[in-house]
């Protein structure tokens, strides 16, 4: 009797687990149906990046060199591994291979969620968002080669208390996929953990580079990049050009951005606050002092809602990202994401309908298209000033400075 009570508060306190494959299993037959076309949504076909853009890379990618010429290829060598992994499944072709992949990579960060969630003081609410998070933003989730990356980030993150020079190892490979793993470290206490990261991308990168001609062309082209239209800064621009301003928006650098008057100094300003947020992100890990086993997983998905709010480009599939590390926090009771997570998920939901369902509206900034991005990126904006301020007030001590002194004060200490 007593075990069959202890048995249904374990699944009530772990959010009814049974149910998760289930779910699970069901959310991405929906969105294998949409990247295979047997349902579509209204809207740009979202599965042209694989099987043209993807397919291309990768005919060049197996000469034995990257797209040089290709000012598209925006990515750290080890995204190679990637765009070529459809290989791995020759039975099919390259872009029903690729979505199997990002399916069975997907699997992955639902099972290490799954388990994580399932070890003394943790919680299965970290599997729960991921679970119900992802297929909200529809068939972009699983036609971007994000999960994968975002799988290797999760990895790392639950290995990184326990396991710190595998964690390191798996940040500086996912940064060699998509440079923003990178901002895992941030929270990282242990030198082991940033030397084993030091070691790997040091050593990858060295192996790309022999091998390979053109490993680092994509920082120029990354450079070289204007201000994609979903961002915060082409937020300011839609509105502007509702009053008049001149400015058109082309395919340019592969994504869609301004330009124009202006466009400039609205990219040099989103340069100037992702300054900023680096330089808070500093600021915090001087003043920190309180270190829990969740705050690593907190200052993770911070740092990296920060760097997305302030980047030039805000693409659909960064709210893969912004998920997946709000589920690795929401696996730790003592987490202080859980409201940024939900407002995470809400904006991944509004994405969809911003793209591809409205993405003709905010191409031509109708107030549909404006009010869109208006929500999306408010809910994000918020999220990363939430987080900010609850890593914050975990980690850094409250000030203990004496109050100031007044002559009163000063005689009455000088009195016997």
């Amino acid at each position: 009797m007593n075990g069959g009570r202890t048995g249904a508060r374990v699944d009530r306190t772990n959010g009814w687990p049974a149910a998760l494959p289930w779910t699970w299993c069901a959310t991405r037959l929906a969105l294998l149906l949409l990247v295979f076309r047997v349902v579509s949504l209204p809207g740009a076909d979202v599965t042209t990046d694989v099987s043209v853009i993807y397919r291309s890379w990768s005919e060049v990618l197996r000469q034995g060199t990257f797209p040089l010429h290709d000012v598209t290829w925006q990515y750290p060598p080890a995204a190679a591994l990637a765009v070529l992994s459809p290989a791995l499944l020759p039975f099919l072709g390259y872009a029903p291979a690729f979505f199997v992949l990002s399916c069975l990579a997907d699997l992955v960060v639902f099972g290490l969620l799954a388990y994580a969630g399932r070890r003394p003081e943790r919680s299965s609410r970290g599997a729960w968002i991921w679970v119900a998070g992802l297929p909200l933003l529809g068939p972009t989730a699983y036609a971007r080669y994000d999960l994968m990356v975002t799988a290797v980030a999760v990895a790392a993150l639950l290995a990184g208390t326990r396991h710190p020079r595998a964690m390191g190892a798996l940040a500086a490979f996912g940064a060699l996929l998509k440079v923003w793993p990178a901002l895992l470290l941030v929270g990282a206490t242990r030198l082991r953990a940033w030397l084993s990261a030091a070691v790997t991308a040091g050593g990858i990168a060295a192996l790309f580079a022999v091998t390979m001609p053109g490993a680092f062309a994509f920082l120029a082209f990354q450079r070289d990049r204007g201000t994609e239209v979903e961002s915060l800064g082409g937020l300011v621009l839609h509105v502007a050009r509702r009053f008049g301003w001149p400015g058109e928006v082309v395919l340019n650098y592969g994504s869609a951005e301004f330009l124009g008057p202006y466009v400039g100094v609205v990219g040099k300003v989103a340069v100037a606050l992702s300054a900023g947020a680096f330089c808070w992100l500093l600021l915090w890990r001087l003043r920190a002092t309180r270190f829990e086993p969740h705050t690593l997983a907190d200052a993770a998905f911070t740092a990296v809602l920060l760097f997305t709010v302030t980047s030039r480009v805000i693409s659909p599939q960064y709210l893969v990202w912004l998920i997946g590390l709000a589920a690795v926090g929401g696996c730790f009771r003592g987490s202080r994401t859980g409201g940024p997570a939900v407002l995470v998920v809400a904006a991944a939901f509004v994405t969809l309908l911003e793209f591809p369902v409205g993405f003709v509206h905010v191409i031509v900034s109708d107030t549909y298209g404006v009010a869109l991005l208006l929500l999306r990126n408010a809910l994000l904006v918020a999220a990363a000033l939430i987080a900010a301020r609850a890593l914050w007030r975990t980690t850094v001590p409250p000030s203990t400075a004496p109050p100031p002194r007044t002559p009163r004060t000063e005689r009455a200490s000088a009195s016997p």
